[in-house]
């Protein structure tokens, strides 16, 4: 999910549309139902949905590998064969064979698609969808250990690799540097694709891979000047240095956020595998990135991209994802950024680290000082020349159409020039790209711009690099501004910038753009998660384009600040590397429970978790889910809720799911619902979703298990804290392990005592804990009657 938003793009037919929420956070803002974005920065690239203008679209066809006969030595062999069975040209029509998951990707005519759907191989066929792309401080926020020159030695070269699906990656760039790392290890299969723009030698010992996959794109008309892993958008960059880059001294963005930077894991190798363009990313080229990436042997993978919630069997990333966790590799995804709405998530498959986003304790203030002595601050990234003493006059709504509230938005052209000329503009976010108004103001000739959030984007502030002066504030401090523009004869401004400071209190704070639960394909699976630092994050940047991702910004910076569930997503992945490397042997599922049932709830005021979106109401499980990451704690979680490939089948079984779309998610060759759940909820999951129901339903049981990773002879007690509206029993209260590595169950009862009616949720824990360890678990309770 990239977003870019230059209007003169041409867009290329879209053979399936899927929802997907605003950009990483888009400096954009536009909300129309018909679009799809592109989770990145600031703009967000919107992708009209309409009819293909050629004859053939692309579809990926599943296939039941049983069928595969014994004389065909490789997938595309036989992929090739039961196309020319068909008289399909493999050679004209076949675009992957994959290998990881059973299927393979072809452009099909109208004629071919029922051929297909009746060979006895095939399994489903789908058509290829169009999926959006959904730092300096971070890891000291985090808790990691600190980086000094003098010495590497906190953070060793270590034999993980993070695998990136994105938009690609600027190779050059510092924070992929390999000084004092070791050789390549020796089971790294990988491979660094050249390309005009991109020779092999960019790669080294830290980037020791970087593949492209465009064929899916490009056959739904996508048009590519080059084809390579080059990053030309700035997203793909940003996510692979915020997960493993190299330590890079004296970074900033034109001196804010000014440090040392590096990732998470800055030990690690990278992989980039650039699955998305201009116009965004097709299921196809992420299916067959993630198959390179399992093929090469990453350790995790990355995505910041995803759109919509469809059945796991029709989703290219749940179904990719599945084959990855089944290779033992963890992934992590973006949540999404259409929050405050609620159930607005993406990548709600539970063998996905569903990642939302937070703050930090980071930020750029800026002043708005108005003519009546009112102040009110705000947030800036602007760098220039100016005045801080000089009180300007503001405007509001004044445009060359009379009547006309477009000017209220600052859009394109709608601007009077000789109303604003040297003057303060108050611009209401929405509709384009929160960076564009201020292009807009700029060439009306405004001397500034005040940018004001509406109710939906509540009390968040987010960091822009404007090409003039401007300053972000809050929706309560916007009604303000705007109420005395409209009521004083002769309203002035004086606007000022404070750079950055640390040590901001309340924080985390979870983003408003966050996207939020319940899950509507699985209420009793709770999601999102956790949560991570998203918003105002500063990593590596492309040298293709500007901070602000505008043509006009002719500016150029090795690291860019900037927002979404998109940047939260691989700081995850990159503590998911650590993890692996003290726990080799731990699975994906392992990783994940020690990140979520070790995570916090209270911000560093000691107060519970704030939403950003009213900027005074406590946050929720739906927003943040376990809670936000802790690191430290992560290394040593005490207990684990492990989860295997047959709990996950037995789980898409209770689902209701017929054998073959199973069999499209697993790759399995033959496959029986021999075993199904109570419940979904009865996964053995590190959270808790209990859904009443009406009268059948007012008692709901289920079963977990844990496996001792602390010390033998461990023993845990249990504790349920929640509303009165929920009685809870354990049995039993008490674990006691004797050896490390032993696995215990028990059994919660959930009882509801409410009477009529609800449609509100309610919230809980159950923690185990004991002298060294508390091992957390959110509960949340509807009410489906």
């Amino acid at each position: 999910m990239l977003e870019k938003h230059r209007s003169h793009y041409k867009f290329p037919p879209l053979i399936s549309f899927i929802s997907c929420t605003r950009p990483r956070h888009p400096p954009h803002d536009q909300h129309i139902s018909i679009f799809s974005y592109i989770y990145s920065p600031r703009h967000y690239f919107a992708i009209l949905t309409f009819a293909s203008s050629i004859s053939s679209n692309t579809y990926i066809i599943y296939v039941n590998p049983s069928h595969k006969p014994a004389t065909y030595h490789t997938h595309t062999a036989w992929h090739g064969a039961l196309l020319q069975s068909l008289s399909i040209d493999p050679s004209r029509h076949l675009l992957y064979s994959y290998s990881s998951v059973s299927a393979f990707a072809a452009s099909l005519l109208p004629h071919h698609v029922p051929l297909l759907a009746s060979h006895e191989s095939t399994l489903h066929i789908h058509p290829d969808t169009f999926i959006p792309l959904l730092t300096t401080h971070s890891p000291t926020f985090l808790g990691l250990p600190p980086y000094t020159s003098s010495t590497n030695s906190n953070y060793p070269s270590i034999d993980v690799t993070v695998g990136v699906l994105d938009t690609g990656v600027w190779p050059e760039h510092p924070s992929f540097g390999d000084a004092d790392l070791p050789a390549i290890p020796s089971r790294w299969r990988g491979m660094c694709e050249s390309g005009p723009d991109f020779p092999s030698s960019v790669c080294n010992r830290k980037l020791v891979g970087a593949r492209s996959f465009s064929r899916g794109f490009q056959a739904a008309g996508g048009n590519i000047s080059v084809v390579s892993p080059r990053d030309l958008n700035g997203h793909g960059t940003h996510t692979a240095s915020t997960a493993a880059g190299s330590p890079v001294a004296n970074a900033s963005l034109f001196g804010y956020a000014s440090g040392i930077a590096r990732g998470m894991a800055p030990g690690a190798r990278v992989a980039v595998y650039k699955v998305c363009w201009t116009q965004g990313c097709y299921g196809s080229d992420i299916l067959a990135g993630i198959n390179g990436a399992i093929e090469d042997g990453v350790d995790v993978l990355s995505m910041s991209l995803g759109g919509g919630a469809f059945p796991f069997w029709r989703d290219p990333v749940a179904i990719g994802a599945f084959s990855a966790i089944s290779h033992g590799i963890f992934v992590a995804c973006s949540a999404g950024n259409s929050g405050p709405t609620a159930s607005s998530l993406t990548n709600t498959a539970p063998w996905i680290a569903t990642v939302g986003a937070g703050t930090l304790d980071r930020d750029f203030p800026a002043n708005v000082q108005l003519g009546n002595g009112k102040q009110y601050t705000g947030i800036s990234l602007y760098n220039g020349e100016w005045d801080g003493k000089q009180m300007l006059s503001i405007v509001y709504n004044k445009g060359v159409q009379v009547g006309s509230n477009s000017s209220k938005l600052c859009l394109p052209g709608t601007l009077d020039p000789a109303q604003v000329k040297g003057k303060v503009v108050l611009c209401e976010r929405g509709m384009n790209a929160r960076v564009e108004k201020g292009q807009v103001v700029k060439v009306a000739g405004g001397a500034g711009m005040i940018l004001i959030n509406l109710a939906v984007n509540g009390e968040e502030l987010v960091a822009d690099s404007h090409l003039l002066p401007a300053i972000n504030v809050g929706a309560k401090s916007g009604d303000m501004i705007r109420d005395y523009v409209l009521s004083d004869k002769n309203p002035t401004v004086e606007m000022s910038f404070g750079g950055t400071v640390l040590g901001v209190r309340p924080s985390p704070v979870v983003a408003a753009f966050s996207s939020r639960g319940p899950s509507t394909l699985v209420p009793e699976l709770l999601k999102p998660d956790m949560i991570g630092p998203g918003l105002n994050i500063l990593a590596g940047w492309t040298g293709s384009v500007g901070p602000s991702e505008l043509a006009e910004d002719e500016r150029r910076s090795d690291f860019n600040i900037i927002s979404g569930t998109s940047m939260s997503c691989p700081h995850i992945s990159g503590l998911a590397a650590l993890i692996r490397v003290a726990h080799p042997d731990w699975s994906p599922s392992a990783i994940k429970s020690a990140l979520m049932t070790t995570a916090y709830t209270v911000d560093n005021t000691g107060s519970p978790l704030h939403d950003s979106a009213s900027g005074t109401q406590l946050a929720t499980p739906w927003s943040y889910g376990s809670g936000h990451v802790d690191p430290v704690k992560a290394q040593s979680p005490g207990l684990i809720y492990n989860t295997t490939t047959e709990d996950y089948i037995a789980f898409l079984c209770t689902l209701g799911y017929t054998v073959q779309q199973i069999q499209v998610i697993t790759s399995s060759a033959s496959l029986i619902c021999s075993h199904k759940l109570s419940t979904p909820g009865n996964l053995n999951y590190p959270s808790f979703s209990v859904v009443f129901g009406q009268k059948s339903r007012q008692v709901v049981k289920y079963q977990r298990e844990v496996t001792n990773v602390g010390l033998a002879g461990s023993v845990y007690n249990v504790k349920v804290t929640g509303p009165a509206s929920v009685s809870v029993s354990v049995k039993p209260q008490k674990l006691v392990f004797r050896q490390v590595g032993q696995k215990l169950r028990f059994t919660v009862t959930f009882k509801s005592k409410q009477v009529g009616s609800r449609s509100d949720a309610e919230f809980g824990w159950l923690t185990w804990s004991n002298e060294q360890h508390q091992v957390q678990s959110p509960i949340a309770y509807t009410w489906n009657y």
